[in-house]
């Protein structure tokens, strides 16, 4: 298989964010609960982008919440400063390769461009569909993506860390790279769903994109 557009996923599988976001939503919310929330209360809203997490969580409290949530998403973000290792050099291998790069995400779109100017990320990618407040949108953000590259669905795959990418990749008919690089990914809940290709590490997936580019 020769691949001529990859489309990157953020969380979990750009950088190790998620601990970010769930701190983020912790401060952001918490004030407005008088009471303390679990991460597992936080996660079992994900689908929808942060603005749908919040809206969710403190209905009477959204804008504000919102608000509060991207203070502290920037604040802290000096806790994720970095991709993962070798995320970096393998964006730079598919860029100088002529590969498209483009990247469907749940995030919304402030926190998105937060992290990719954090990461200085920016110019790798050309094109990006992010999150919507109304539920689950990746399945419309890979067909986009794919019109507006004009990118053939058989020289394209999707890079993904969670359950749910393995299920809007099938949907869609692209294929998908999962990523088990994140210590908040389940690698044996990602392998029951059969990806295509299922890497363990940055390293390991680089050294196999690199043959089939």
């Amino acid at each position: 298989m020769k691949i001529e557009t990859v489309i990157f996923d953020l969380d979990g599988t750009i950088a190790d964010t998620l601990p970010l976001c769930i701190a983020a939503f912790k401060k952001s919310i918490e004030p407005f609960l008088n009471a303390e929330i679990s991460e597992a209360d936080i996660v079992a809203t994900f689908g929808p982008s942060e603005e749908g997490t919040i809206r969710k969580l403190i209905p009477d409290n959204e804008q504000e919440g919102i608000k509060n949530y991207l203070k502290h998403y920037e604040e802290l973000h000096h806790t994720c400063p970095v991709p993962f290792p070798g995320i970096k050099a393998l964006l730079e291998v598919l860029k100088g390769n002529g590969v498209q790069l483009a990247m469907v995400t749940g995030k919304g779109l402030r926190s998105t461009r937060l992290s990719l100017k954090q990461f200085d990320l920016e110019p790798y990618f050309e094109v990006m569909e992010t999150g919507s407040p109304e539920g689950p949108n990746k399945i419309n953000g890979i067909r986009n993506i794919l019109t507006r590259l004009n990118a053939d669905i058989t020289t394209s795959i999707y890079v993904g860390d969670a359950p749910s990418d393995i299920k809007y990749c099938k949907e869609v008919g692209i294929p998908i790279a999962a990523a088990a690089w994140a210590t908040t990914t389940n690698a044996k809940e990602l392998q029951a769903l059969n990806p295509d290709w299922l890497f363990y590490s940055v390293e390991e997936f680089r050294l196999w994109i690199i043959e089939h580019i």
